[in-house]
């Protein structure tokens, strides 16, 4: 074998943890991000990460980013579901699960909470929030959105 053909490959072996160590890492900034197996709002859910996670980067995709959760799960999430800020799950010495719900730990990683809302409402009286409300409250089941997919024909862009 080549003498520097071989430092080369000797080389890429040593640096490969370190270029591992470097990759980049961000945090899940939405309630429960939902991992597709491809780079698009259509791609087939595979699994969900919570909310604070960290995911280590392995490729982008335009505005979509293949990621690994820490249990080593695979799969894209849009840009728009991550942030670079580690956001820390702890309030004092006490888990901030215990202490807010997931809707609260989402609305105050964007900065919003409960107080914001009620200043604003009470700011815009004449505001009616009945339809957000109940649109707050409407689920839809992914058996109901592949429904909806499949009979308007709507198919995911091709990778």
């Amino acid at each position: 074998m080549n003498k520097n053909l071989a430092r080369w490959m000797l080389a890429l072996v040593l640096a490969s943890p370190l270029m591992a160590a470097a990759a980049e890492q961000m945090s899940v900034q939405v309630q429960n991000a939902q991992l597709r197996a491809d780079a698009s709002f259509l791609g087939k859910l595979t699994a969900s990460v919570p909310y604070g996670t960290r995911v280590t980067i392995l490729q982008a995709r335009g505005d979509w980013r293949q990621v690994q959760e820490p249990a080593g799960k695979t799969g894209w999430l849009h840009q728009s579901a991550l942030t670079k800020k580690t956001i820390s799950m702890k309030a004092g010495g006490q888990d901030v699960a215990t202490t807010a719900s997931g809707d609260e730990l989402a609305l105050a990683g964007k900065g919003f909470n409960s107080e914001i809302e009620a200043d604003f409402k009470n700011k815009n009286k004449d505001v009616d929030f009945t339809w957000i409300d109940r649109m707050e409250k409407y689920k839809v089941t992914m058996e109901e959105i592949t429904r909806f997919l499949n009979e308007g024909q709507v198919k995911p862009p091709q990778s």
